[in-house]
């Protein structure tokens, strides 16, 4: 089953064409990573999806329903979660609170088995941070507060998941933790991984979306993209560079 589809997705800024006709279907269960040369598009494609950047045409399909039209929030309510390149917490409040706050957002039927509080220890415990329950989010490293991040959108239960750049600032350990998480979440939340960290995409993904110039360049699993001459040539080579 397709859970989030695009048909001729399009974005244009003052005639600069950002993202152009993408096509794009995303099976319910997948982990899906999104990768491409810095200007690709790719921060403008997920913008569209989660309803942040308006689109000049075409449309979004998210679990059978048109959500072109949809703001940000209501696509939250729908079940997409979503962690920015930038962490975005209340670096005011404990981490708890933050997981609670978040975790609140879906506080519907779905969940009427779980308290909040047991969904917030539940997140907590799946990016290793129960430890750190009552400590102020201000005052985690920076890697810390990319894993409080991944906990608050854990806390909502989401039908997909959109990870901007999640790694960013981990440590080796916590980046294999990490992989281990994604690969876990796999077959029950679908996730879309926007990531450069190649070694990450190539552990955590099902498939693979390359984005060049904001069109499709190619798609695949990990090992068709990796054997992809065009691939190797837009990307790749300069990847880890």
């Amino acid at each position: 089953m397709t859970l989030l589809s695009t048909r001729g997705l399009t974005k244009h800024y003052s005639g600069l064409t950002a993202v152009s006709n993408v096509d794009f279907e995303l099976p319910q269960g997948q982990v899906r990573a999104l990768i491409g040369p810095n200007g690709a598009g790719k921060s403008t494609f997920v913008g569209m999806l989660s309803g942040r950047i308006p689109s000049s045409s075409g449309t979004v399909i998210f679990n059978d329903q048109n959500i072109t039209a949809l703001p940000a929030h209501k696509r939250i309510s729908l079940g997409m979660a979503y962690t920015f390149q930038i962490t975005s917490i209340f670096s005011a409040l404990s981490v708890h609170e933050n997981v609670a706050l978040a975790a609140r957002r879906q506080d519907n039927a779905h969940h009427l088995d779980l308290t909040v509080d047991q969904r917030v220890a539940d997140a907590l415990l799946r990016v290793n941070l129960s430890q750190r329950s009552t400590q102020i989010a201000g005052d985690l490293s920076y890697g810390h507060q990319r894993l409080l991040e991944i906990a608050m959108g854990l806390a909502q239960s989401p039908k997909l998941f959109i990870l901007d750049e999640p790694t960013q600032g981990l440590s080796t350990n916590e980046i294999d933790s990490f992989i281990t998480l994604i690969r876990n979440m796999a077959g029950d939340t679908t996730v879309l991984l926007i990531e450069h960290n190649m070694d990450v995409v190539m552990a955590a993904s099902d498939y693979i979306t390359v984005l060049n110039f904001g069109e499709v360049l190619a798609e695949g699993t990990p090992e068709d993209i990796r054997a992809n001459d065009s691939v190797q040539a837009a990307y790749l080579g300069t990847a880890n560079a």
